[in-house]
């Protein structure tokens, strides 16, 4: 029954889900222990407090005003990086207990806040001032890729088919990935492959030490030969054409190495 209530029910409690939880244990544990007492009436009182949680639950789906009177409304304590003191009073909060709050979220400075919300669920949202806000790739102007779900190929030394088809790679490539760090399939504890098709484990045997992954390192290493190599090549030549094709793919190469390069040193 719990499980058809949702994962709300140990997760972001609301003040009528906690007390449901609460009734909903009470009245399961007082089942379980009182042999005098009639078995059908503790089952009809659980079957009451399923029920009447999951109809309201449904109900809230499609109305926002029975949302808000059920689970309630989030309050304002930092806007434009003013404490609202008035709103501290009307949810009991003190100073200390903001402070805490804003801890808890690695924030040091009431300052560095430009706002700040109290959530129904009892936690605090912080959204710090632009100039405190940690910067992103997009700011720095670099190029990222999309990055795919890390694939566990390996649990306690089982090879695992379907996460490994997902990634679209085969067993002899992994018996390949195992053999360059030389350790065997029994010996891995977690085996995860990146969007890069990089292969990180983690051993049973602690003491023996792994190398780190070299595809990314590698590719980088070999562009860059590329593009020396061409280069090279268009100094070397005398014929005009051939040299002007050099130095366009050296050029090419060159400007490419620019973009991935960010990407292959992450």
């Amino acid at each position: 029954m719990t499980r058809i209530l949702g994962k709300k029910q140990i997760s972001q409690l609301t003040f009528f889900e906690y007390i449901t939880g609460i009734v909903l244990g009470d009245l399961a544990g007082f089942m379980s222990t009182d042999i005098n007492a009639f078995f059908i009436h503790g089952f009809v009182a659980i079957l009451v407090w399923f029920t009447v949680p999951l109809t309201l639950e449904l109900l809230t789906l499609k109305s926002k005003w029975m949302r808000d009177w059920f689970e309630g409304k989030g309050t304002i304590f930092i806007q434009e990086g003013k404490i609202l003191e008035d709103n501290l009073k009307k949810e009991r909060y003190t100073a200390d207990e903001l402070l805490e709050q804003l801890r808890a979220k690695n924030v040091f400075r009431v300052a560095d806040v430009e706002f700040a919300v109290l959530e129904a669920s009892g936690d605090l949202s912080v959204l710090l001032k632009k100039e405190n806000q940690p910067v992103t790739p997009a700011q720095l102007g670099i190029t990222t890729v999309r990055e795919r779900e890390p694939q566990t190929v390996i649990i306690d030394g089982n090879l695992m088919d379907e996460p490994l088809a997902t990634a679209g790679l085969s067993r002899e490539w992994l018996f390949t990935e195992l053999e360059k760090i030389g350790v065997t399939l029994e010996n891995v504890f977690i085996g995860q492959v990146d969007s890069f098709g990089q292969l990180t484990v983690d051993l049973f045997d602690d003491k023996l030490q792994v190398p780190a992954p070299a595809q990314k390192p590698l590719l980088l290493a070999t562009l860059k030969k590329c593009e020396a190599d061409l280069a090279l090549y268009s100094l070397a030549v005398d014929n005009r054409g051939a040299k002007r094709m050099y130095e366009r793919c050296s050029e090419q190469t060159n400007r490419i190495l620019k973009q991935i390069e960010p990407l292959l040193k992450t």
